[in-house]
């Protein structure tokens, strides 16, 4: 696994502003036909983003389909950093709820297990996260 890991590691390129598993869903995106700046954008900051309080920045936000986004939760940002953190996304993901979009999460654990799953499972609005559950 460890070695797996360190071979797709290698696959990102060095401008790459994210994470190893947000690449790994990016080319997933893609290679279902998805175009980046039409289909989605990457790291969307919504109502104010980090600079407003309350706002948020979501990994994947779609215009096709409009009302979806996903989020890529890491095990250390996501998960291990305290109930402050998973606070946040729940909140995160009923301010979209608001707005008519639905943010489906997927972890970092299985982006890495399987891409091509999690990223259809997501795509059909199926949340397999641990705050999906």
């Amino acid at each position: 696994m460890v070695q797996e890991a360190l071979s797709l590691a290698a696959q990102v390129p060095a401008s790459w502003p994210g994470s190893l598993p947000e690449f790994l869903v990016y080319q997933e995106l893609e290679r279902r036909g998805y175009d980046h700046g039409v289909d989605f954008t990457y790291q969307s900051p919504l109502m104010g983003g980090r600079t407003i309080k309350g706002g948020v920045v979501v990994d994947f936000v779609f215009n096709n389909p409009p009302d979806l986004a996903i989020g890529v939760q890491g095990t250390f940002w996501h998960y291990e950093q305290g109930v402050e953190v998973k606070a946040r996304d729940i909140l995160a993901r009923e301010q979209l709820a608001g707005l008519g979009v639905t943010l489906i999460f997927i972890d970092e654990d299985d982006v890495l297990e399987d891409v091509e799953h999690y990223v259809a499972e997501a795509l059909r609005y199926r949340d397999h996260s641990r705050l999906g559950r």
